[in-house]
């Protein structure tokens, strides 16, 4: 039986990468690009656009007396 394997780009630096268990790091072509990507998120570089599940604290304030 004639198995395919699935190739993708790592979304950090572009390289082809096979998608298999043999990539720990799929769909990252190495742990670099993953810790990459992983601070891209951390910093707020990435985000996923939507409403914020944070409150805004100056425009819920009560008024003062």
């Amino acid at each position: 039986m004639n198995k395919r394997v699935l190739k993708v780009n790592c979304p950090t630096c572009n390289e082809i990468v096979k998608w298999s268990e043999e990539n720990p790091y799929r769909p990252f072509c190495s742990e670099r690009c993953k810790l990459i990507d992983f601070g891209e998120w951390a910093s707020e570089r990435h985000s996923i656009p939507g409403p914020s599940i944070y409150p805004d604290t100056e425009s819920d304030a009560e008024p003062e007396d």
